[in-house]
């Protein structure tokens, strides 16, 4: 992890240096962040759960309120000064508090009742998010809290229902989205979709970034063409791409340090999963269980769609790389995570007879 925020220093500086202080500072106060956490027994940080809920509620109701709006999106809000994007945390929170409520209901975790009452408290955390909009954090989140529900210990009966359900009405939705007339999706949103779809159309309009992307991952070739290059028609010395730092960072790691450097990246993101499904393995109880996980998954979950924008395997959407891109909020939203994580790594020793429930 630490390799990997370090490759994430000199990417971001090299794509914007204006940023490298303050991703600097991020990566030290997200560490100090991270052992801070790791030293409190979970199980008492769990606890508040239902304050992790409200709070992180009350954050998404306050981005509709008063949330800042930039290329046609509302997912900022600004407290003291600072720009935060409260549905970053809001990944943390949903894995912070279904730990402790499945923990909790552990014993009727296959019931009706249970499965009602876990679909309407997520629902309305995923609507906030969706309606920012922002699809592409709330697919994340779809995603997550299924892969959630399966670590609890949810039926199989019930998994294989909801796909026969889900994937029917997945095609459906995508084919009415693809319609001149439809009104399910944002306009850019579903611009971004026919991009996908249609690249060579829309070459010099949506599909823009995502091409000089590839093509800045390809000239990187084995070795790249150096770090912070001065070549003029370099990814972000031509201005192929709007805010390199951000969503598209690997394009600038392909592009400099080449095969090997984008290799080097997909592998550490790979080994922390890897790391945290361990730990997960290790756990002595279900809260654990679920956080180590849900980190686990959420960090390749996250670095997978965020490379596939880069490479063109998905429509461009607005995901940071876990680690690596520019932005305070989903570098502190992962050490806080990771933080958990370590936490749960030192209760493993522990005696579960010992330890208090969730009340």
């Amino acid at each position: 992890m630490t390799a990997l925020a370090v490759i994430g220093i000199f990417a971001v500086s090299s794509a914007n240096e204006s940023y490298h202080s303050k991703q600097l500072m991020g990566v030290i106060v997200g560490t100090f962040i991270m052992i801070f956490l790791s030293l409190f027994d979970y199980h008492l940080i769990l606890r508040f759960y239902w304050v992790i809920y409200a709070a992180n509620k009350a954050l998404l109701v306050a981005v509709r309120i008063l949330g800042v709006k930039v290329s046609g999106a509302t997912r900022w809000i600004i407290i003291g000064g600072i720009q935060f994007q409260p549905s970053e945390v809001a990944k943390i929170a949903v894995i912070m508090f279904f730990a402790a409520f499945f923990m909790k209901h552990a014993e009727e975790i296959k019931t009706i009742k249970v499965f009602i009452m876990t679909m309407v408290l997520f629902i309305p955390v995923f609507y906030l998010i969706y309606e920012q909009p922002d699809m592409s954090t709330s697919i994340i989140l779809m995603v997550l809290f299924a892969i959630l529900f399966f670590e609890a210990g949810i039926s199989w009966k019930t998994i294989l229902g909801v796909l026969a359900v889900a994937v029917p009405v997945f095609m459906i939705l995508l084919m009415l989205v693809l319609q001149s007339d439809q009104t399910i999706i944002e306009p850019y949103q579903q611009n971004r979709i026919l991009a996908f779809l249609n690249p060579e159309e829309y070459s010099t309009a949506e599909a823009y970034q995502q091409i000089n992307s590839v093509m800045a991952i390809g000239s990187g070739q084995l070795l790249g063409k150096g770090y912070d290059s001065d070549e003029i028609n370099s990814v972000k010395n031509g201005n192929f791409i709007s805010e390199p730092q951000t969503d598209f960072i690997f394009a600038v790691i392909g592009e400099e340090f080449g095969f090997v450097g984008t290799c080097t990246v997909i592998i550490l993101l790979i080994l922390i999963s890897i790391e945290c499904i361990i730990i997960a393995k290790r756990s002595k109880d279900m809260a654990g269980l679920i956080i180590a996980s849900g980190m686990g998954s959420l960090i390749a979950l996250q670095g997978f769609m965020n490379i596939g924008v880069a490479t063109q395997v998905f429509p461009n959407t607005g995901l940071p790389l876990p680690f690596v891109s520019y932005g305070t909020t989903s570098l502190f939203s992962m050490y806080i995570g990771i933080g958990l994580v370590l936490n749960v790594r030192l209760q493993c020793n522990i005696r579960p007879a010992v330890r208090e429930g969730i009340s």
